[in-house]
């Protein structure tokens, strides 16, 4: 990893991830999620009826980007995009590219800090964080899965094709599928049970019930900034610069539904009933501290082809990112017992980079748009304790996790809620985190 005072793409580390700089906001210093050195963007709301507008998280408070414009806080390039990203939702910022989206992280950066001469200015531009409502940050036109989790693709495809978990194609291409946008809701927006055709193994015919093997799935969200045109391939070298942004991803998945429809086309009613993500866009410049070399492919792997080769996304392409899963059920939360941790990962554990992930999304021509969603797939360690869904902690159900509760779970019941966290944390920097991305299962109907 390279050392803080070093370059690292896109956007450096520079004095906005200085870790001696200190905020005037309360509680902002020292935050789990949002401190100074990360200033993430989102839509939130005010209150029930107010309107949708865009704003900073910076520690338990929102930075209202509409009201710190009339206030006169933004000149040049920084007024540019703080204009685009202070409506009801974020697209026309994300298609603006990095340089505005930096010049408005320096401007917030110098607005917030201590010793400010905006300081009074920009208080009368909080709201607390408490107070508001969270939305999407942006319209998701399109949203696709990548599956670049290696050790989840190798332990699920233990569960379906015992004899050949692995298939020779992964270690090629970036797999990936096309995902239902409509169903994309922000962190705390509850989960409906969904239905459809089950099949047991000694049923002669499948039937149409309420899955019973529901589970959650630990991702990574990508967003997408400027786009391509159509019938255009981005470069792997270029594609880093098509990123606007990180979150969370929950894509919720129907094992049962899953395992009699999946062939000979993939997923479809397993996954498109819902998809969770947490609602702060976490730029790329907030990461560039932790960012790490992409890891050495196992000796007796294929190098990927050129399309999906260069050589500075391989030094610096991957992030180390810690990620968790906990569950908390019903009987826990009348107990007044904490969440339960299920699992707890690493990002350095994507077999492919983003940029890859991007570069073969395009290489056929395909165009993206800004706020288009890519998904990592789910995110296992190579150990249990690691392991992003239920349907390989659980070995599809045969064993059981126990709960500090003490109840069981192989997979989700009605009522169980379900959190993942991130945290970015490096020697030497100020640790961020992406916020929740939580949500609630209902019963079917």
């Amino acid at each position: 990893m390279p050392a803080l005072n070093e370059t690292t793409a896109p956007g450096g580390v520079d004095a906005t991830h200085d870790a001696a700089l200190r905020c005037w906001v309360a509680r902002a210093d020292g935050h789990a999620d949002f401190p100074i050195q990360n200033l993430p963007f989102g839509v939130f709301s005010p209150g029930a009826q107010a309107p949708l507008r865009g704003g900073v998280a910076i520690g338990d408070s929102i930075l209202e980007l509409g009201a710190a414009l009339r206030a006169g806080l933004f000149t040049g390039e920084a007024e540019r995009a703080a204009s685009a990203a202070a409506g009801e939702n974020l697209n026309a910022f994300l298609a603006m590219g990095a340089a505005p989206r930096q010049a408005l992280r320096a401007r917030l950066s110098a607005m917030l800090s201590a010793g400010s001469p905006d300081q009074r200015m920009a208080e009368g531009c909080l709201h607390r964080a408490a107070d508001c409502t969270l939305h999407l940050p942006a319209r998701v036109g399109d949203y696709t899965d990548f599956y670049v989790g290696i050790h989840h693709a190798t332990n699920v495809g233990r569960v379906f094709r015992p004899d050949n978990p692995l298939l020779p194609n992964y270690k090629y291409v970036p797999i990936g599928y096309h995902g239902r946008a409509s169903s994309l809701r922000v962190s705390g927006t509850d989960v409906r049970r969904p239905k459809g055709q089950l099949k047991a193994a000694d049923a002669d015919a499948p039937r149409f019930a309420p899955c019973e093997k529901l589970d959650y799935e630990l991702e990574l969200g990508i967003w997408i900034g400027p786009g391509n045109p159509l019938g255009q391939p981005v470069p792997v070298a270029e594609a880093a610069q098509q990123v606007a942004g990180y979150c969370l991803l929950n894509d919720w998945s129907a094992r049962d539904i899953q395992a009699w429809e999946y062939q000979p086309l993939g997923p479809f009613l397993a996954k498109n009933f819902g998809s969770t993500i947490s609602a702060w866009v976490v730029t790329p410049e907030a990461l560039a501290p932790f960012r790490i070399a992409q890891p050495a492919r196992p000796d007796g792997d294929p190098a990927p082809l050129p399309h999906l080769l260069d050589e500075a996304d391989q030094r610096q392409g991957a992030f180390d990112i810690q990620l968790e899963v906990l569950i908390s059920t019903p009987l826990m939360r009348e107990k007044g017992l904490p969440p339960h941790r299920l699992s707890r990962s690493n990002t350095r554990h994507m077999y492919w980079t983003v940029a890859q992930m991007v570069a073969h999304h395009t290489s056929g021509g395909c165009n993206l748009n800004p706020g288009d969603l890519l998904g990592s797939g789910t995110i296992s360690a190579p150990d249990a304790a690691g392991f992003g869904s239920l349907l390989e902690t659980t070995r599809a159900g045969k064993e059981p996790v126990t709960l500090s509760s003490g109840e069981t779970r192989s997979f989700l019941k009605d009522g169980d809620e379900i959190v993942l966290r991130a945290r970015a944390v490096r020697d030497g920097a100020v640790s961020i985190g992406f916020g929740e991305c939580r949500a609630r299962i209902l019963p079917a109907v």
